[in-house]
Order: C-alpha cells, then sequence, then structure tokens
C-alpha cells in the first residue's frame, strides 16, 4: 500500500479489513447486510506528543 499521508502528534493509520463475503456455510452476503469492519491494520503511527515540558512522549 503507498501512503502519502504521515500522521501527526500521537494520531495512527488503520487500513480497515475486507468485509467477508461468504458465511461459514457459504451463503454469499449482499452489500446491504454487510457491516463495518471491526478489525484493521496499523499503516502509520505518529512520532509522539510533546509534553508542556517540551520533552517528546513516543506512542507505546
Amino acid at each position: 500500500m503507498s501512503l502519502s499521508m504521515k500522521p501527526l502528534a500521537d494520531r495512527v493509520i488503520i487500513a480497515p479489513a475486507a468485509a467477508e463475503e461468504k458465511t461459514k456455510s457459504g451463503i454469499i452476503i449482499p452489500d446491504t447486510a454487510k457491516e463495518k469492519p471491526q478489525r484493521g491494520e496499523v499503516v502509520a503511527i505518529g512520532e509522539g506528543k510533546v509534553a508542556d515540558s517540551g520533552t517528546l512522549i513516543a506512542p507505546r
């Protein structure tokens, strides 16, 4: 995946996982009945947040 965006501060970019097309029993799910994916892959993480004291707090 080509990434042209870079997250700022403590932000994260997540690519959603592909939705299932069929059930385990083989029934095809139409587009109107599909649920939003709850899983994804972390693509990029920002450098961290600057504290009031000026130090950089890295994401965990």
